[in-house]
């Protein structure tokens, strides 16, 4: 299970829209703290993400007060307009971070369904997160574990693997090999220094060609080998099937058919469809941006109750929603 800690920027209300933040203090001042049911739904379907992390936002704001809390599942599917959370507690204790939960919902759940996409369209052969590089710092391993509750097997940042509690995947990238001047050489240095547990997987695009050079890298590493990966650049034509089946070719024909061949480099669903329909002999996908750049689900948040009494803005319906889907967490 995820172990996470608000930070002290949120639990301050630093990333709440102003508006909360003289919202608490006015009713401090009008001594008005009534007990105040809200919940949260979902603007379209997909996979939650993000609840867990909403859930220790919420211990330790309601850690000193009554309050109850109800949600679903991480991972879950759900529903357009579905409520993912319910809140009843005294409305100063939360009402500071609506701005934060439905933040935290909205970016989680969308890079956990993008990556559940391409996991249904790979049909069962691994995909691997690699969007840490086109996302801010600060949320890359929150990024790479809502891939991970998609159903990603892995990913490259190590602050996603802790929070996902999974080791982080990734091996040689193409600095080490233009540093060290060669593929072979720099592959040998990774297996000679790298701990047993970690897969010897080959970058194989860099100086000479594709098929050719994890030929030689096979030949170099033998048995330790496990994978080549194929990068190849846009300026080059990129992964295309033919070149994955020539690869397949060539590393067969010189008897390392137990090599597997993986894939990067602006693959998303349809590329990924593609290959499977052609029967490409893919072992995995690494997906970078597809996931990182996904669309967030829009969560919207709605008084429902206060002190036991339905209210609700124009447009919405009073009183607490039924979702019987929806369990006591806090």
């Amino acid at each position: 299970m995820a172990e996470f800690k608000p930070s002290k920027e949120l639990l301050s209300g630093d990333t709440a829209d102003i508006y909360f933040a003289r919202t608490i203090e006015i009713l401090k001042k009008e001594g008005l703290n009534p007990v105040a049911t809200m919940e949260v739904f979902s603007s379209r379907a997909g996979m939650l993400c993000g609840i867990e992390e909403v859930q220790a936002l919420l211990s330790k704001a309601l850690s000193s007060v009554n309050g109850e809390v109800w949600s679903l599942k991480e991972g879950d599917h759900i529903d357009k307009k579905e409520v993912v959370l319910r809140i009843t507690a005294p409305y100063q204790s939360y009402g500071l971070y609506e701005t934060a939960i439905c933040g935290i919902l909205a970016h989680c759940s969308g890079w956990a369904t993008a990556a559940r996409e391409c996991v249904d369209a790979a049909g069962g052969i691994p995909v691997t997160s690699f969007g840490a590089r086109h996302v801010h710092p600060s949320v890359a391993g929150v990024m790479d574990y809502s891939a991970i509750i998609g159903g990603c097997l892995g990913c490259s940042s190590i602050a996603g693997a802790r929070l996902a509690n999974i080791e982080p995947s990734g091996t040689i990238p193409h600095a080490l090999i233009l540093v060290m001047g060669d593929t072979v050489k720099a592959t040998i240095a990774f297996d000679r220094h790298m701990p047993t547990g970690i897969s010897r997987v080959a970058l194989v695009d860099t100086f000479i060609d594709e098929a050719e050079e994890s030929v030689n890298v096979a030949k170099s590493l033998g048995e330790s080998l496990d994978s080549v990966r194929l990068d190849t650049p846009a300026e080059l034509g990129g992964v295309t099937a033919g070149l994955v089946k020539r690869v397949r070719q060539m590393l067969d024909n010189a008897g390392f058919n137990k090599v597997k061949i993986f894939v990067s480099g602006g693959f998303n669903v349809e590329r990924i469809k593609q290959f499977i329909e052609q029967e490409i002999p893919v072992d995995g996908f690494g997906i970078g941006s597809y996931i990182s750049s996904a669309s967030p689900i829009d969560f919207t948040a709605d008084i429902h109750e206060v002190e036991g009494k339905p209210v609700a803005k124009r447009g919405r319906i009073p009183g607490k929603t039924a979702n019987p889907r929806l369990k006591r967490v806090i």
